[in-house]
């Protein structure tokens, strides 16, 4: 499964998901389910996080393992 800190990271800098959105070139909708973990991210999209939040892709996503 990937984890990720979009909620946060979002969160931290005072955006909406519709101001992540916007910034990203993705709906809110899209926002929602990747926070939610209904959507993973293309590798794209992941970098685009990355230049957004201006952190490296490691730090925004992880994989975890499911036990």
């Amino acid at each position: 499964m990937m984890v990720n800190r979009i909620k946060e990271l979002r969160a931290q800098r005072g955006w909406t998901q519709a101001d992540l959105a916007e910034k990203a070139g993705i709906s809110r909708q899209a926002v929602i389910s990747i926070e939610k973990y209904k959507y993973t991210p293309s590798l794209e999209l992941a970098f685009q996080f990355a230049e957004i939040f201006e952190l490296p892709v490691s730090e925004i996503f992880q994989r975890k393992e499911e036990f």
